[in-house]
Order: structure tokens, then C-alpha cells, then sequence
């Protein structure tokens, strides 16, 4: 370790002396004062560029690769201009004065020229976070290798080291790690989205099944994902055991939820009981199930919200499934009539009123009963099945409306409460007498 700090401190020294060297020399300058030239008309050149042309609908209709280059391409511009000067620069100081005078203008040019493939490679990549990483990642170690301290860089990150259980742990075994995990997972989010295209495509699977396959090569392919970067950077799986004990609490104490959540989405998979397009009542929550994740199905109420349900409370909670077997859906619609309303004809009119609403089921014939002899007057059920349960509530009041034009049409009265307030002696006590009138 003392050899190692020793080592530091002399580059530390040099690297000292060469800068003061180069700054005392007017060549210095003179390449600074170009560099700061360059990027000026770099900026009015890119503004130029990106005023003529519309980023956000340039190369409209493109396949999505070709259109995020070319927008890549558009906003690299004044990177592009910049490089461009500053190599002409350095290639007029060549032909005149010694090549190390032009030193600091042949980095820049080559920083330039780096960092503009870097960001034309990474357009490919939709994720912003991802294409900023990749990028600065990338540029920083071609940065690095451009002024030749790259291994000097790989020898600092792996001289500092914590072993753990066997495994000798290093910031650049880190980053190595985090590099190629980042590659591996973006591969495998690709290769699970094609899958997933095929899968999806295949109209001799269920909804379910569909869903179960997808989830089931997702995790899998993370997994073989992950194992092929522990064992790239040099890591048996082996060494791992010592965090076992740890991880296994953790998931004991705190995920919990997550696995149980995780666990009951693959049994509602499995068994079929709900299915992407479903119409379900949970609790208080009603709509179709529009997705089901690893962690939760999302059910649409028809109104803009979306209902995000943990798979547990799917298992463990009552749910109402009105689309599992059959769609066919029982209507009822409960109404009252007064006395001297005919029963029978209240009922007539009922049944041929449900009969003639334009998804009512014409093999399943409407029903009414007379249901109670009520102190307000009689109380009658009517029920109809209908195809499909999307719009039950539209059906219902349909046939309501129409039921009320029948009741008007043949002078039967709906009767309702009407309370009459009586105030002896101008004060209290009030006595309050309820009627009931048709």
C-alpha cells in the first residue's frame, strides 16, 4: 500500500510539472484562444442548423433507428463544426511550427470527434437516463486513452480492493460489473419485446397463457442475464453464498409483499381465474382488466381511472368476475307502482318494455314479479339478460326511461312520500304527518 501511495505521488509531481509547463508557453494560449474561437462559431453554426431544420418532426414516418439518428445528428452539429475547425487548425500549425505546439488542439479534436460517434451509436437507445450514462461512461475512458492516462486510471481503480467471503471487491471490478449488466439487460429488454411481439401474435394461446409465457421468459432471461456478467467480470456465483443468510431475511422481513404479490400473479395465471379484458368487480373497484404486471393487474373504469390492484388481494378477496364463464349478464331493475295500478298489467308492460331494448337477449325472455305489498304501494322485480355486461348501467336506465313513458301512456303512478309539517300554537312541539300520494 505504501508503494502504491508512493507511485501516485510521483505521477501527481509530473503530472504537475508537464502542466506547468505547458501553461507557462505562449503556444498555449494561442491553441486556447483558437479552441475558444472554434466553439464560438460552432454555437452560431449549430443555432443555424437547428433553425432551418424541425427536430421534432424531422424525418417523420422513419423507421424509429434512422429518425432518432438523424435527430442525433441534427443536435451534434455544433460538435461536429467544432471538430471539423479545430482539425483544420491543428493541420495549419503542423505545416508551420513543430507538432508538439499543436498538442492541446489535437486533444480537443479528437474529444470532439469521440464524443460525436459516442452520441450517433447511442441513438439507438430510446432511454434518456441510459444514453446519458453510455455516453459519459464511454467518453470518459476514450477521454482517458486520448491523453494516455487509461491504464494509469485501471491500475489506481484496482489497487483499492475489500475482500468479502473470497471475493476481492474492486471500484473497477464495479464498474466493469455495472457496464455489463447495463448492456446485458438493455439486450434482454430487446430480446424479451420481441418475444413478447411473437407471443402476443399467436392466436392459439389465451390471454392468460400469453401473459404467464411472457412474464415467464422475461425473468428468465434477466436471470441468464445476470449470471452471464457475474461470470464475465470473474465472479462465481459461489462466492455468493456468504450473502445468502442476509438476502434471505431480507426478503423474509422486508419484500414480503413484493413476493406474495409476485407469487399470486403467477397463480392467477396459471389458473385462469381473471384474464386480460375481464370485467371485474374488486371491493369498490369496477372496470375491465386492461394489463396484469408482476405486482398488480390494472383494471380501467371506463372513466379515464385505472385501478392498480395487488395480485394478493386478487387471491385472498372476494372478486366478482362477470365475464369468466359466459358474458351474458342478469339485469334487474327494482320499481314500485301505487294501488291502483293492475299488477298484471304493470307486469305486461314491464316484460314487453325490457323485450323491446335493442341488446336484450331475445332467447332469454324477460321475467317481472310482484315482489311486496308495501306500505308506499306495490313493489315489483324485473330482470332481462343482455350479451355483454359494458354498459349494463346505460341498459338499465334505457329501459327505466322506457318503462316510465309506458306508465305515463297507460295513467299508472309511481307513489312517493309527502311529509306535511303542522305547528300547533305557533310553537313547538311540531307534529309531523307522512302521506302518501300517487
Amino acid at each position: 500500500m505504501d508503494m502504491d501511495l508512493k507511485d501516485i505521488i510521483e505521477f501527481l509531481h509530473a503530472t504537475a510539472r508537464s502542466v506547468g509547463a505547458e501553461v507557462t508557453s505562449p503556444w498555449f494560449y494561442l491553441q486556447l484562444g483558437l479552441i475558444l474561437a472554434a466553439t464560438g462559431i460552432a454555437w452560431a453554426a449549430g443555432a443555424a442548423v437547428r433553425s432551418r431544420f424541425d427536430v421534432t418532426s424531422l424525418a417523420t414516418g422513419w423507421p424509429v433507428p434512422f429518425r432518432l439518428f438523424m435527430r442525433v445528428l441534427v443536435g451534434s452539429a455544433p460538435t461536429a463544426v467544432f471538430a471539423v475547425l479545430v482539425t483544420i487548425a491543428r493541420g495549419v500549425m503542423l505545416a508551420s511550427t513543430w507538432p508538439s505546439r499543436s498538442y492541446l488542439l489535437a486533444v480537443a479534436a479528437k474529444l470532439a470527434f469521440a464524443w460525436l460517434i459516442i452520441r450517433l451509436i447511442t441513438s439507438v437507445i430510446r432511454n434518456a437516463f441510459i444514453v446519458r450514462l453510455v455516453s459519459l461512461s464511454a467518453w470518459l475512458i476514450a477521454a482517458l486513452s486520448i491523453v494516455g492516462q487509461l491504464d494509469p486510471a485501471i491500475e489506481a481503480l484496482d489497487s483499492v480492493s475489500v475482500v468479502l467471503g473470497g471475493l476481492r471487491l474492486t471500484p473497477l471490478l464495479l464498474i466493469k460489473l455495472g457496464a455489463l449488466l447495463i448492456v446485458a439487460l438493455w439486450l434482454t429488454n430487446i430480446a424479451s419485446n420481441f418475444v413478447e411481439n411473437r407471443i402476443t401474435r399467436s392466436s392459439d394461446l389465451t390471454p392468460s397463457i400469453q401473459v404467464l409465457l411472457v412474464k415467464m421468459i422475461r425473468m428468465g432471461l434477466i436471470v441468464l442475464a445476470i449470471t452471464i456478467a457475474l461470470g464475465a467480470v470473474g465472479i462465481n456465483l459461489s462466492a455468493l453464498a456468504v450473502f445468502s443468510g442476509a438476502v434471505g431475511v431480507g426478503i423474509g422481513i422486508g419484500l414480503q409483499k413484493i413476493v406474495a404479490n409476485f407469487i399470486s400473479g403467477i397463480i392467477l395465471l396459471a389458473d385462469k381465474s381473471v384474464k386480460p379484458g375481464d370485467l371485474v368487480t374488486i371491493g369498490d373497484s369496477s372496470g375491465r382488466i386492461s394489463a396484469m404486471k408482476t405486482r398488480y393487474i390494472s383494471v380501467a373504469a371506463g372513466d379515464g381511472r385505472e385501478f392498480l390492484i395487488p395480485n394478493e388481494d386478487l387471491v385472498t378477496q372476494k372478486v366478482v368476475n362477470w365475464t369468466y364463464t359466459d358474458k351474458n349478464t342478469l339485469v334487474k331493475i327494482a320499481f314500485g307502482t301505487n294501488y291502483d295500478a293492475d299488477p298484471r298489467l304493470v307486469c305486461k308492460l314491464a316484460v314487453d318494455t325490457a323485450a323491446a331494448a335493442p341488446r336484450t337477449i331475445k332467447g332469454k325472455p324477460p321475467n317481472c314479479i310482484l315482489t311486496e305489498f308495501a306500505e308506499v304501494g306495490m313493489k315489483f322485480s324485473l330482470t332481462f339478460w343482455i350479451a355483454d355486461p359494458d354498459g349494463m348501467d346505460n341498459v338499465k336506465s334505457d329501459v327505466m326511461l322506457a318503462l316510465w313513458d309506458g306508465f305515463k301512456r297507460e295513467g299508472i303512478r309511481v307513489p312517493y312520500p309527502v311529509r306535511e309539517l303542522r305547528i300547533h300554537g305557533g310553537a313547538l312541539p311540531v307534529e309531523t304527518v307522512v302521506e302518501v300520494s300517487g
